[in-house]
């Protein structure tokens, strides 16, 4: 048979040969298009193409959730506990004195003050230690509504020119304004070197002065991975691009400290960082001498700076934010876990036979005729 029919009317019968194509009284032939219904290249056949790897598949029972809820109020209760408790134990001493450390007849022409090259800016203050404060004591700087996050700010750098002596004069273009004196590359080039915090810190007691401990005060990654040993810095603050601190020209980057700390930009405009530690004890009710060097100028975008001794504990600094979310979240897995359990226990529903689940079930054959 080389034709059937499909559809006949008082004009025209078609049909479709054995071989694909269709016909028609008339003679002409028009070519059906095959539709693919295999792939032309198959993957090989293994256990994960063909999806038949062991996989876990968990029933979510009453009982389950009950006991994951407990489980988690039983860790994250007592965590919280000795959180909290050790951020009490950490004795903190805060002073903020950028306001304080402005001469009176200043007070309307602070800017003028700050910017003045030949005024005196020491300033004293005197803090008194409300507990006893266990060494080491650690000293940060505080400063409030900088945006060191601020991504012109944050980019304006070259980590090429602080790794290594051979790239002085790479990157350069990234720092934005801070580039060169005439011809000559400034190192460490960019904004954020250049806005390096100065204000200086002194500390005594009873007349006798405390050392102030600046050595491993950064991070140790940062010492030997971005910031290069061979690397000194260069036309640093000079000509007309003065602003924060200026650097020893005879130490190399790897060994300024306090330059790596502040290099590495907060994720916060209120931030606070290391300026060194005191490895004595202080003893509760001694009074503390501070001469301060106001120097920075945070007048002008309407910051604050702040002078911060704190001692430490296993969860470190003084945070109760921490404390608070563990016993948070474990108060409330135990109340979840409560109502569960009163729920289940009064209005109790009954779950199916989890074997009748189609992956439990046992593999049935289909053969086809």
């Amino acid at each position: 048979m080389a034709m059937s029919p499909l559809l006949k009317d008082d004009t025209t019968s078609f049909g479709v040969n054995l071989d694909g194509t269709s016909t028609s009284e008339g003679g002409g032939y028009e070519p059906i298009p095959a539709s693919k219904t295999k792939s032309e290249k198959p993957p090989p056949y293994s256990r994960f193409t063909q999806q038949e790897l062991p996989a876990c598949k968990p029933i979510i029972t009453p009982k389950l959730v009950i006991a994951a809820f407990t489980l988690i109020g039983i860790v994250f209760f007592p965590i919280g506990i000795a959180a909290l408790s050790a951020s009490n134990k950490v004795v903190e001493i805060e002073e903020r004195y950028d306001r304080e450390c402005i001469p009176p007849i200043y007070r309307n022409r602070i800017l003028q003050y700050i910017q003045s090259v030949g005024t005196d800016k020491t300033c004293t203050r005197r803090l008194t230690v409300p507990k006893h404060m266990k060494s080491p004591v650690f000293i940060y700087y505080q400063l409030t509504d900088f945006y060191q996050n601020y991504r012109i700010y944050k980019s304006s750098r070259s980590d090429l020119q602080l790794k290594s002596k051979a790239d002085e004069s790479s990157g350069l273009k990234n720092c934005g304004p801070v580039q060169k004196v005439g011809d000559k590359p400034i190192v460490p080039c960019g904004l954020v070197a250049w806005s390096m915090f100065n204000d200086t810190y002194s500390f005594s007691v009873k007349g006798k002065a405390l050392i102030v401990n600046k050595m491993n005060i950064a991070w140790q990654s940062d010492k030997e991975g971005r910031f290069g040993s061979d690397v000194y810095p260069k036309n640093s603050q000079t000509g007309g691009v003065i602003g924060g601190a200026t650097l020893n020209s005879s130490i190399p980057l790897s060994e300024q400290e306090d330059l790596i700390v502040w290099m590495r930009p907060a994720a916060l405009r209120n931030f606070r960082k290391l300026y060194g530690r005191i490895d004595v004890d202080l003893e509760a009710d001694e009074e503390i001498k501070v001469e301060i060097k106001n120097n920075y100028n945070s007048y002008g975008y309407g910051g604050g700076k702040l002078l911060v001794l704190s001692t430490t504990s296993a969860f470190g600094g003084k945070n109760k934010f921490l404390g608070i979310a563990y016993l948070t979240v474990g108060g409330f897995s135990f109340l979840f876990a409560i109502v569960f359990a009163i729920i289940h226990r009064f209005k109790r529903r009954d779950i199916g036979d989890t074997a009748c689940l189609s992956w439990n079930r046992s593999p049935v054959g289909y053969y086809i005729k």
